[in-house]
């Protein structure tokens, strides 16, 4: 598995993250890290632990992996923008398997979305296409999708630290090489670290839905973020989104169908996909008469 190569900016700080320890057996070999980095040349948006494995949650205000071995509690910092967020960081108890994944695994596996730097993805995934999964949960699904389909990389950004330890360690001991975790705000990693045209597609599966209305402006499928989102999809790359919430599956569709450089591959809503896999959680909802719908769209080729 390649090295992070998304190393600072040369006006930004030098990283403290030490080399990565050599990973378990069926994990490849942590090479040592090579200066990779571009500047950022994005264009605006519109508007938009601890050295020990512990179990124990830090206590509020303290950084759960100091040493930087594993994920930042805030990693864009003051240097960017506080706009309103689609998420809410859940830095919840983490087990010492995920602790241990976190701190062995994150320095060579893992990346902070701190919008100082450019994501050269050829590199970070040995020239693999690559789909970005933005909120994969405990990761379960996702591990699932890489195994199945060894030749794509997913690049999964989530902000839930025990989330990306489970997603580690499934990524290790089943030996997928195809899966990298992102720490952070999707919205800045798309602005800041990912370049035009760069990504093969883009999942969203069961973003919140912020059911509220006063909340509603918290929704991650907006269309300032498709905006920006569809900038850096390849042509023919592939959006995928599903809801078991009945009303953000229609803005979902009003708002994807309106986006003019993606079209939809169906009449309405899709069916699931056999690449998605059907979730624990999915399941239990299916069990209580809720109904999942699925939207996959294409990017235009102009």
């Amino acid at each position: 598995m390649s090295e992070n190569p998304a190393t600072p900016a040369t006006d930004a700080p030098a990283a403290n993250a030490p080399e990565a320890e050599a990973p378990a057996a069926g994990s490849p070999a942590s090479p040592a890290r090579r200066a990779v980095s571009q500047e950022t040349d994005a264009p605006a948006a519109r508007s938009l632990g601890s050295t020990a494995v512990s179990a124990a949650t830090p206590r509020r205000g303290e950084p759960m992996f100091p040493d930087g071995t594993g994920p930042a509690a805030d990693p864009a910092g003051s240097h960017h923008e506080r706009r309103i967020r689609s998420f809410q960081p859940r830095r919840s108890r983490v087990s010492p398997t995920q602790a241990d994944a976190l701190r062995r695994l994150w320095p060579t596996w893992g990346l902070d979305i701190d919008g100082l730097s450019r994501i050269d993805l050829d590199a970070f995934f040995d020239g693999l296409p690559v789909v970005l999964e933005i909120g994969f949960g405990m990761g379960e699904a996702t591990a699932q999708m890489a195994a199945a389909d060894p030749d794509t990389g997913i690049l999964g950004c989530d902000v839930h630290t025990p989330g990306q330890g489970n997603l580690l360690g499934l990524a290790e001991r089943n030996g997928l090489s195809n899966i990298r975790v992102a720490n952070g705000d999707a919205i800045i990693l798309l602005r800041e670290m990912l370049a035009p045209a760069s990504l093969a597609g883009l999942r969203v599966y069961f973003p919140d839905p912020w059911p509220k209305k006063r909340h509603h402006k918290r929704r991650l499928i907006q269309p300032e973020f498709l905006a920006l989102a569809t900038t850096r999809l390849a042509p023919g790359a592939l959006v995928h989104c599903a809801t078991d919430w009945e009303p953000y599956a229609e803005q979902m569709l009003d708002v994807l169908s309106a986006e003019p450089t993606l079209e939809n591959l169906h009449p309405g809503y899709a069916p699931r996909p056999d690449f998605r896999p059907l979730t624990k959680f999915e399941g239990q909802g299916l069990d209580k008469g809720h109904v999942v719908h699925d939207l996959l769209f294409r990017r235009r080729d102009t």
